[in-house]
């Protein structure tokens, strides 16, 4: 019987020896693991990049929605502002010092030898500016104060009394611009009509003797 002799036989059980190696299937092993790891990794960042660019679109969208807001209620607070303002002009004009009425009063008043020679109305405003509310220094909330106009009226009245005895007639025509019913409703109550100039008995060509007289009609002061 022949003898078949394989001189390749030790090559092929080397090879096969190194084939089955536990150390090279460990480093296939492992750089499987680390090439799984790399796709989960890429896919993990690929979502962080996602959602990062999500986030920042709702930020942007909160910030845009934020603006908003303030605008809104900035807009409030000027609306609110301006209807105080325009209540404050309505109260003025309807509360305002009609002169028609004071000219309406003045004819009316009648003292024998005494001329209204001139008439000068004082009518001065004081505005105060409000203040917003605000948070003081141990955390107490302090309202608005709204801002305020004071109105102050002064009437000066220059008459002539021409009376045969000039001077007799100031304290009557005084006692009945006092007396007269929209002085008496309107003007302050101590005071209100009080003598401020009185000239000594004078005379001109062709004229009675007379005496100047000023007259001042103080209102009080209505704040509003």
């Amino acid at each position: 019987m022949p003898i078949r002799i394989n001189l390749l036989a030790e090559a092929l059980a080397e090879e096969d020896l190194r084939r089955r190696d536990p150390v090279k299937r460990s480093i296939l092993y492992d750089a499987l693991l680390v090439a799984l790891s790399l796709v989960w990794f890429s896919s993990t960042w690929l979502e962080c990049m996602i959602e990062k660019q999500g986030l920042s679109r709702i930020q942007t969208e909160k910030q845009s929605r934020t603006n908003d807001y303030s605008q809104v209620l900035n807009n409030q607070k000027k609306i609110a502002e301006a209807q105080k303002r325009l209540e404050a002009l309505q109260r003025l004009s309807a509360t305002r010092f009609l002169q028609g009425n004071l000219l309406n009063a003045l004819q009316q008043i009648y003292v024998p030898n005494v001329q209204l020679i001139r008439m000068r109305l004082e009518q001065t405003y004081t505005a105060k500016e409000g203040s917003p509310a605000q948070t003081n220094s141990y955390g107490i909330l302090i309202s608005a104060r709204p801002g305020t106009a004071t109105e102050r009226l002064m009437l000066l009245l220059d008459a002539k009394d021409v009376s045969p005895n000039p001077g007799d007639q100031v304290n009557r025509y005084k006692g009945a611009l006092a007396g007269q019913d929209f002085f008496k409703a309107n003007l302050e109550p101590t005071n209100g009509v009080k003598l401020s100039n009185l000239s000594p008995p004078q005379s001109s060509f062709g004229s009675k003797p007379f005496v100047l007289l000023t007259l001042e009609c103080r209102f009080p002061d209505k704040t509003r």
